[in-house]
């Protein structure tokens, strides 16, 4: 019968005869059957029905499964079993087609109960997670909604109900419209609509899955490095509970982990939602995130999604179905768009064809559209007056309209602006913020950023790199440095008491840091001048082949390398010589450098070298005839002790360490032996006046030692708490380690090429060339393998003002301290950076007789984020002391020249800025005159909120004193940085 039926159905006969054929053959099925043939029967019906290219092949296939359902359900029940349907889900490919699914839930229908169906509905609750898991598409996706929504035993249930529901999200984020028709449209919403209905139907049966399946369309919308997601998710957004709104936009809104670029993605596919015909309350979401983000001053996205999807919006008000959404997003963006006129005049162009197209529809909804519009326009053109040539179309095409009040007007642009926003009543009325007495600029703490700040602040205060960068030309090779001067610029000029590095920092972001978590501002520094070399480099180049290539003239040999900014500035270079201990043969290699790591020393290793003196405002002539250093250190003017004591009186300002050269008192080593070979007996009379030199220093320490001693045993004097010269730590300590030779044994031996094989032997280090400015990175992280985590050496380390480096061949550079960043913590991840810096520019050399004397001090700083106060070097000296987590890291050092022109020497050096090109100083004047504004704007308002209060009694005096800030430690990274109060945000 199988056999005789399927023949007629793939027949050439007419529709009529087949028809009436299988009513004949679908009768006889009624009547008793062997099992054999009505098994054939059921799988002919199966296969006609999933696979029919026609109508009328599929309609005969559900109608044989209809009539052996019914008449014989036992042999369905044998048929249909959960082995049939897994052959039936995954027979066609995965995921399964429509037919196959279609197929299933028909045969649901027909299965009697029982121990089959029991078995067969387990499987379909692991195979329908498995489908969606898969990414069906529209159709086939549908068909699982209304299979599940016939059968729902066939949801998953226990933890996979709420894996099966995100699952649900993802795959409305891959449908794709087709663009065929109309019907083919309709027919892709009505789909959405059947998944999206599925997902409030297991809401209201599990509605702890609604805040995680949020969680899942938002990481579905704000991925940014996929394509983006079908319009299909604005269905689900009907079906969201509106008493869940406030309380989801907070938390999305002050989410750290979200980023700005994630929030930005997510709220512009959002608006794309507008178009979507059926979507419900998708407006009231958007405005509420809106809201969300003015309250927490993410100006920055809200600008930018406004500038980018205003037109957009405007455009839907030409579609009825989706205009009430779209004029009430349009409405909102544009009333809290007031502090430029950017946004509503991107309309401008827009609004008269979009009046006239609105009065031709003639409708009610058309009518109210464009009062709401002709509102919308009058208050714009109120809130920005002064173009009436942009404007005057827009007029001519509304002026039938009716004209709002003026206090309308006012009503409407007050309660839409962002920073009329519920949260921001409280602080509505802050502090006048000015720019900081010191004349300084400060820099905005973008979210635990202040390892950056503070290096930035570092940077510009040496004040030859900041000329460099700002001595830049307009048209240039290196977009980074640009941003660099653009940067310095406004510190420079800027009215500002603080501004954002956002714009350098996504330029400059170290690809390997994790956005919003603290980092090591030496590996953030490492970075910025290896990309600033680089780029600098590779700008030279590109000019070079252009000049090349546009020159007539035959080829010239091109130029060689020019050295750039960073090297110029913080360049330098340092030799490293090996020598094997069995043949004494010596290799050397010289390599460049930025900056110097120094590791601290095994306390066994940390002896103090060099000589100490004061610190400049505490010194005095220099006698002809000095006495010994301990009655010249007993000498000093009695100001308050500061911890760093070597001596246990006097701070250490200055540390020389010729004592490191190799021609100095400090230990031989065995290469040097071997340039000894020919002057044998030069080198011995040498040894011997050192070591007469060694005896020499070592009595006056111990004369230093003893009537140290005896202060200590005499009650009140200055230097009787101060720390033991054994027990402390000085910057010479670590550079001594740092240059001291090291032993190449064991595993470390040296691969000597003349002895061709692995032999002991000696590495010294010394610096061949010293750079203008050096900085020195104290390698306080260490990594501890039993936690994991990188820890804090929490030793103290003295930091002098002047320091005398060994060059090579027993030349010394003298370097004077110009910055010192701070890091205030306990680990490399959490903790917060300031920098005390002063002005490191090029001055006099000093004159004879002073060279081991600090120069005359110049004002200090303290850079905690948007504060900037003034400060000293004791401060700096005595950080540690006061704030035991607050540790010196970097510190930067500026070379002082040994020769200058005579005329400079007797005159004070005059200060001077490069002339900035023409548009970074017309950028600057609009700034600073808008932030004069600003401040007005603010005064005023402050002023009518004061003169609007009730009479009272006269407040006290200190009502609107500033109060010390300083008291307590700079630190605490926050994005207020070290002074918590509200800033204007300009952003670079």
């Amino acid at each position: 019968m199988d056999k005789i039926l399927e023949a007629v159905v793939t027949s050439s006969y007419p529709a009529s005869v087949k028809q009436g054929l299988v009513r004949r053959v679908l009768e006889a099925a009624r009547q008793p059957l062997e099992r054999e043939q009505c098994l054939a029967l059921l799988a002919l019906g199966a296969r006609l029905y999933m696979c029919g290219a026609e109508e009328l092949p599929r309609r005969v296939g559900c109608q044989l499964l209809h009539v052996a359902g019914r008449h014989h359900p036992d042999i369905f029940a044998e048929f249909f079993s959960a082995r049939r349907v897994l052959r039936l889900l995954q027979g066609g490919g995965s995921p399964p087609g429509p037919r196959a699914l279609a197929c299933v839930q028909l045969g649901l229908q027909l299965l009697p109960e029982g121990p089959a169906a029991e078995e067969v509905f387990a499987l379909l609750r692991r195979e329908v997670l498995r489908t969606v898991c898969e990414r069906p598409g529209p159709a086939a996706c549908a068909q699982v909604a209304r299979l599940l929504a016939r059968h729902p035993r066939c949801v998953p249930d226990g933890p996979h109900r709420l894996l099966f529901c995100q699952q649900l999200v993802r795959c409305l984020g891959r449908f794709r419209c087709p663009a065929e028709g109309e019907e083919d449209a309709v027919e892709f919403l009505e789909q959405a609509q059947q998944v999206s209905g599925l997902l409030a139907q297991l809401w209201r049966a599990q509605p702890a899955a609604i805040l995680p399946c949020l969680k899942e369309l938002f990481g579905v919308i704000s991925c940014t490095e996929e394509e983006p997601p079908s319009s299909a998710l604005a269905s689900v957004v009907q079906h969201l509970p509106l008493e869940l709104m406030d309380g989801v936009v907070r938390n999305l809104s002050n989410d750290d982990s979200v980023t700005d670029s994630q929030m930005l993605t997510a709220i512009s596919r959002m608006i794309d939602w507008v178009s979507w015909p059926l979507g419900k309350n998708i407006d009231k979401w958007i405005i509420a995130l809106l809201k969300g983000l003015a309250a927490v001053k993410k100006f920055s996205i809200l600008i930018e999604v406004s500038l980018t999807k205003i037109e957009k919006v405007f455009s839907k008000l030409l579609y009825p179905i989706v205009r009430g959404s779209a004029l009430s997003v349009l409405k909102y963006m544009l009333l809290t768009f007031q502090h430029s006129h950017e946004a509503f005049h991107l309309l401008l162009p827009h609004i008269p064809p979009m009046v006239a197209s609105l009065h031709k529809e003639d409708s009610n909804a058309g009518t109210s559209c464009l009062e709401q519009l002709a509102e919308l326009v009058h208050c714009m053109v109120f809130r920005f007056p002064g173009f009436p040539d942009l404007y005057e179309p827009v007029m001519e095409a509304i002026k039938d309209l009716h004209v709002p009040s003026e206090d309308r007007i006012k009503q409407l642009l007050g309660q839409d602006a962002w920073t009329s926003q519920k949260s921001e009543l409280a602080g509505f009325y802050p502090r006048l913020m000015a720019k900081s007495d010191t004349g300084k600029t400060g820099l905005i703490n973008l979210g635990n950023t202040c390892y950056v700040n503070s290096i930035l602040q570092a940077l510009f205060m040496a004040s030859d790199f900041r000329h460099c960068v700002l001595r830049l030309t307009e048209n240039n090779s290196q977009p980074l440095m640009t941003k660099l001067q653009w940067l310095f610029a406004f510190l420079e000029h800027s009215q500002r008491p603080a501004i954002s590095p956002e714009n350098f920092l996504s330029a400059s972001w170290t690809p390997w840091f994790s956005p919003g978590t603290q980092q090591d501002c030496s590996e953030y520094l490492k970075y910025l001048l290896d990309r600033l070399h680089e780029e600098e480099k590779t700008g030279t180049r590109i000019c070079q082949k252009l000049k090349q290539c546009s020159s007539p003239s035959a080829p010239e040999e091109p130029p060689g390398p020019r050295a750039t900014a960073v090297e110029k500035m913080f360049g330098g270079k340092i030799v490293t010589r090996i020598c094997c201990l069995r043949c004494l043969s010596v290799s050397s290699r010289e390599e460049a450098f930025t900056d110097l790591s120094l590791a601290f020393p095994p306390p066994e290793r940390c002896r103090r070298l060099g000589s100490v003196t004061l610190p400049a405002e505490g010194v005095g002539a220099r006698d002809a005839s000095p006495p010994s250093r301990a009655h010249a250190a007993s000498r000093v003017c009695p100001r308050r002790q500061r911890k760093h004591c070597l001596t246990g009186e006097t701070p250490p300002t200055v540390l020389d360490m010729e004592g490191l050269s190799p021609q100095g008192p400090g230990g031989q080593s065995s290469w040097e032996k071997v340039a000894r070979d020919e002057e044998a007996e030069e080198e011995e009379v040498q040894e011997e006046q050192e070591e007469e030199e060694r005896t020499r220093e070592e009595e006056e320490e111990k004369d230093v030692e003893e009537e140290k001693a005896e202060n200590q045993d005499s009650p009140g004097t200055p230097g009787a708490t101060a720390p033991s010269a054994e027990g402390s730590r000085s910057v010479l300590d670590l550079v001594n380690y740092f240059l001291s030779p090291e032993r190449l044994t064991a595993d470390n031996r040296y691969y000597c090429e003349s002895c061709a094989s692995l032999q002991e032997a000696e590495k010294l280090v010394e610096l061949s060339q010293g750079p203008r400015y050096l900085i020195l990175t104290l390698l306080r992280f260490s990594f501890d393998l039993r936690t994991m985590r990188r820890l804090k050496i929490l030793d103290d380390v003295a930091v002098p003002l002047l320091l005398r480096l060994p060059l090579a061949g027993g030349r010394g550079q003298a370097y004077d301290l110009c910055s010192v960043v701070v890091h205030s913590g306990v680990s490399s991840e959490s903790g917060h950076y300031y920098c005390y810096a002063r002005e490191g520019a090029a001055r006099p050399a000093p004159s004879l007789g002073t060279n081991d004397r600090p120069e005359p001090e110049h004002q200090w700083y303290l850079f905690n984020d948007t504060r900037v106060s003034f400060s000293s070097f004791e401060s700096v000296s005595n950080v540690t002391s006061f704030f035991p987590k607050d540790t010196a890291y970097v510190l930067f050092y500026r070379q002082r020249p040994w020769e200058v022109p005579e005329a400079e020497l007797g005159s004070p050096r005059v200060r001077t800025e490069p002339t900035l090109h023409k548009d970074l100083m017309e950028a600057i004047s609009k700034d600073n005159i808008l932030f004069l504004q600003e401040q007005e704007k603010a005064a005023r308002s402050r002023a009518a909120y004061i003169s609007a209060l009730p009479a009272s009694p006269r407040w006290g005096r200190g009502f609107d004193e500033d109060k010390d800030e300083d008291e307590g430690s700079p630190g605490g990274c926050s994005p207020a940085g070290g002074n918590g109060g509200d800033f204007h945000r300009l952003v670079f």
